[in-house]
């Protein structure tokens, strides 16, 4: 088939489908959407892939086989970020590895081998931040809420982080853009869905979710970063280096509500 384009559902399961059968019915594969996303293609056909875990796992391990770990990272950070076209460079690497006779980890003259380090790069700064400035807020439920909204999807990469570091708490991490969370009950972590109120919100503690221990710990906190801030030593240009201004929504001594 010339001029394909496959429809997949997102995950890099799928991608991994797609390689399998790109190369199973010899096909031409011009692009790759999402098939909740997908536009009508004006030219060739389109074919709907359905996510076979067996087929998934015999294209990953054959790029196992024929590349190395940071290769491997690089196509699954990239897939997370969620670009515009990243499915068709991830793709092209897949098929790349997989074709050639040797192995090719690292040819950044490939312009998809440098578009998924590039882009990789950009998720790791993501999930980076998302580790530091995540703050939590005690709910009337006792269990520990950060609502967070990131650039790219970075849940899945931080969940063994706070796994690790809070496996002594009930919490919830909840990506409000992407409508998924990550809910720790002192045993395992998982995947959640919630319906939240729109109130709720990033920072803050509105009184009709939130403990009123937490309401007063948040107030004292501000008071405290306010009365230690000396206003004529502020570097604002390096405070913005690292901590961008578009994190500051995450933090408790960055709101007006005290």
């Amino acid at each position: 088939m010339e001029n394909a384009t496959l429809l997949y559902d997102g995950t890099f399961e799928g991608i991994l489908c797609s390689v399998f059968v790109a190369f199973e019915e010899k096909l031409d594969v011009q692009d790759i959407q999402l098939l909740d996303e997908a536009a009508p293609a004006l030219f060739g056909e389109t074919l709907e892939i359905f996510t076979d875990p067996e087929k998934a796992n015999r294209v990953w391990k054959a790029i196992q086989k024929k590349s190395n770990q940071n290769t491997r990272l690089h196509l699954k950070w990239s897939l997370l970020s969620e670009l515009p076209g990243i499915e068709m460079h991830v793709f092209r690497v897949m098929k790349r590895i997989l074709t050639s006779s040797e192995k090719v980890d690292g040819d950044y003259a490939d312009p998809s081998f440098l578009k998924i380090s590039q882009v990789a790069k950009m998720v790791g700064r993501e999930k980076h931040r998302m580790e530091a400035f995540v703050r939590f807020r005690l709910t009337k439920d006792q269990i520990y809420f950060a609502a967070i909204e990131p650039d790219f999807n970075v849940l899945p990469l931080i969940k063994k982080h706070f796994t690790n570091r809070y496996g002594d708490q009930n919490w919830i991490i909840y990506d409000l853009r992407r409508n998924f969370g990550l809910y720790y009950n002192c045993s395992k972590t998982e995947y959640v869905t919630l319906d939240l109120e729109d109130n709720i919100g990033i920072m803050g503690a509105p009184e009709a979710f939130f403990d009123c221990s937490e309401i007063e710990f948040q107030k004292l906190w501000k008071a405290y970063f306010d009365s230690t801030n000396i206003k004529k030593r502020v570097n604002m240009r390096l405070h913005l280096q690292h901590v961008p201004k578009r994190y500051w929504k995450y933090l408790t001594e960055k709101s007006s509500f005290a």
